[in-house]
């Protein structure tokens, strides 16, 4: 039996532990490395893996003899790590977003290229149970021609961490953290067309943006239009005074049909899949339904299979240039 790919985990907060917890569940990898400028996290993590080393930081996590490494760092360090793992012959899981701009992106996709390993980003939204099934719907023609979408993500909360704030660590505000899921759920559901146009209002505060680059935006709204003629409107924010934890919602409409994914009651992991017809709906998906790390078991399942370069991660470079274009760079 081949041996297990062997596993290192850069960052291990919150999100980097949850994608760890879930990659060690499938059970087909070994977890051998974390590394985190925190002691206690680094500590909590082995807990998950306890035959796991703690090493100081990625270049001892990549003189480890890995096989793969999960990137959970501040998104300002994200394309250059990643771009130093695969040139070592490492495969890359990262957080979203691979780059600040598509310049970022198109290095860190060419360098997985030039070494034939496998990369992925965490837009784990495509996972849920609602979202496979709506993309399936429109694969298979059922709801006509779509000829609008509508997606929105509003957050009642703020990132608790500084470097979320100053556009040169993030790359942006609310659009980069989470209108990213939206630009990329759009056009995966739609197989990826060109976008041809986009127009963007971004505000900070209650008040333009204006292209001020000492602060982000905490609300944005933006239309794409598609050369298959589809319209795209998207909204997102931070600290909206929502009602609810979150709003969170993409809806698709078609001449033979519609669908839409809402979460539930504010929340952040629950959603319901509904199809429309008329006034008519049945629903396509409904919780519980535990997706929020099956991007990450993804990425494991298919390096443990000895999957190399996706060329389908192309897609990432697409993403993030529609990013540039909301902010007009």
């Amino acid at each position: 039996m081949p041996a297990k790919p062997r596993l290192g985990f850069l960052g291990v907060g919150w999100i980097g532990r949850h994608r760890m917890g879930a990659i060690a569940e499938t059970g087909i990898t070994e977890i051998a490395a974390v590394s985190d400028p925190s002691d206690d996290m680094a500590r909590a993590a082995v807990e998950l893996a306890p035959g796991a080393e703690i090493l100081p930081d990625l270049d001892a996590l990549l003189a480890a003899g890995l096989d793969g490494i999960v990137i959970a760092t501040p998104s300002a360090l994200h394309a250059e790590q990643s771009i130093r793992a695969l040139e070592r012959g490492v495969a890359v899981f990262c957080q979203k977003p691979l780059g600040r701009n598509a310049a970022e992106a198109r290095a860190v996709v060419d360098a997985a290229r030039a070494a034939d390993r496998l990369l992925s980003v965490d837009l784990s939204y495509r996972h849920t149970a609602g979202m496979v099934a709506i993309r399936d719907l429109i694969a298979r023609g059922e709801l006509g021609r779509v000829f609008a979408a509508d997606l929105t993500f509003h957050n009642a909360y703020g990132p608790d961490k500084p470097w979320f704030y100053d556009p040169a660590l993030s790359g942006g505000g609310c659009v980069m953290d989470l209108g990213v899921h939206l630009v990329d759920l759009a056009l995966w559901v739609l197989d990826f067309p060109a976008v041809t146009r986009v127009e963007s209002h971004l505000v900070a505060g209650g008040e333009p943006l204006a292209g001020r680059t000492d602060r982000v935006e905490d609300y944005a709204v933006a239309t794409m239009e598609l050369a298959t003629g589809t319209v795209i409107r998207l909204a997102c924010s931070w600290r909206l005074q929502a009602g609810q934890d979150a709003v969170i919602a993409a809806a698709f409409h078609g001449t033979d049909g519609g669908a839409a994914l809402t979460n539930v009651n504010g929340s952040f992991y629950d959603f319901v899949a509904e199809r429309y017809r008329g006034t008519a709906r049945e629903t396509l998906a409904a919780p519980p339904d535990a997706w929020g790390a099956r991007a990450a078991a993804d990425w494991a399942t298919r390096l443990a299979a000895g999957a190399r370069f996706d060329p389908a991660c192309e897609w990432l470079v697409q993403v993030s240039a529609v990013l540039d274009r909301i902010y007009a760079r």
